[in-house]
C-alpha cells in the first residue's frame, strides 16, 4: 500500500512539472453568477414546474498549452432545485439543494476576446430541504439517504474576455438521478439537474 501510495505520488508531481513546462499560460481568479436550475419531473401527478433562481461562486484556475487550447478545472458553490407544484395533493414545492461542483473544461480560444468550453463536471451534494405551500404550509430538511449525493453530466459554453474580466454563460446536463429511494421517487421520478448560469469571472 505504501509503495502505491509513493508512486502515485511520484505520478502527480510528473503531471504537475510536465503541464508547467508544456504550459504558456497559467491564470487563476474567482467567478459567481446567476443560476437558473430545474429539474424537469416527470410524474402524472406533477401540473407545473419552474425553474430555481440562485447563484454560483468559486475560483477557477485556466491552463493554456497553446494560444488557442487549455483546460480549466473550476470548485465552485452551486445551488440547485426546482419548484413543483402537484395537482392531485394541491401542494407546491419547492426543493433546494446545494452542492460544491467540479467542473473540468477543455477551453478553446479561436481569437483572444472569445472562449469556448465543453467538459465533464462531477457535483457533491451538501445539504437539502423543501419548502412546502398549499394543502401542507412549512419547511423541512431532507434526509440524504434519500437522494443520489453525488452528481455528474456535461457542460459547455462561451466566454468574452475584457481585459482581465471575463462575461460568460454555461449549461448543464445531468446524468445522474436525483431520487434514490421510494419516497423521493414518489416526487421526483427519474428527474436529473438541468441547469444555467449566467456569470462574471475576475482573473487574478
Amino acid at each position: 500500500m505504501k509503495m502505491r501510495i509513493k508512486a502515485l505520488f511520484i505520478c502527480t508531481i510528473i503531471v504537475i512539472s510536465g503541464t508547467s513546462i508544456i504550459a504558456q499560460e497559467i491564470t487563476s481568479g474567482i467567478k459567481g453568477g446567476l443560476t437558473l436550475s430545474n429539474l424537469y419531473i416527470d410524474r402524472d401527478e406533477l401540473d407545473d414546474e419552474n425553474a430555481r433562481m440562485g447563484f454560483h461562486a468559486g475560483f477557477f484556475s485556466q491552463v493554456m498549452f497553446a494560444e488557442t487550447f487549455g483546460i480549466q478545472p473550476e470548485f465552485l458553490f452551486t445551488t440547485k432545485g426546482t419548484e413543483a407544484h402537484y395537482g392531485t395533493f394541491d401542494q407546491t414545492v419547492n426543493f433546494n439543494i446545494n452542492y460544491i461542483d467540479i467542473p473540468v473544461f477543455a477551453v478553446l480560444r479561436p481569437v483572444e476576446v472569445l472562449e469556448i468550453y465543453a467538459g465533464p463536471y462531477i457535483g457533491f451534494m451538501l445539504n437539502s430541504n423543501v419548502e412546502y405551500s398549499g394543502s401542507i404550509e412549512g419547511e423541512d430538511e431532507l434526509d440524504r439517504d434519500h437522494f443520489n449525493t453525488v452528481d455528474y453530466g456535461l457542460a459547455g459554453g462561451v466566454a468574452l474576455n475584457f481585459g482581465g474580466v471575463q462575461a460568460g454563460a454555461r449549461y448543464y446536463v445531468g446524468l445522474q438521478n436525483l431520487a434514490d429511494s421510494n419516497a423521493s421517487n414518489m416526487l421526483l421520478g427519474d428527474s436529473k439537474h438541468s441547469y444555467g448560469q449566467l456569470y462574471i469571472a475576475l482573473k487574478l
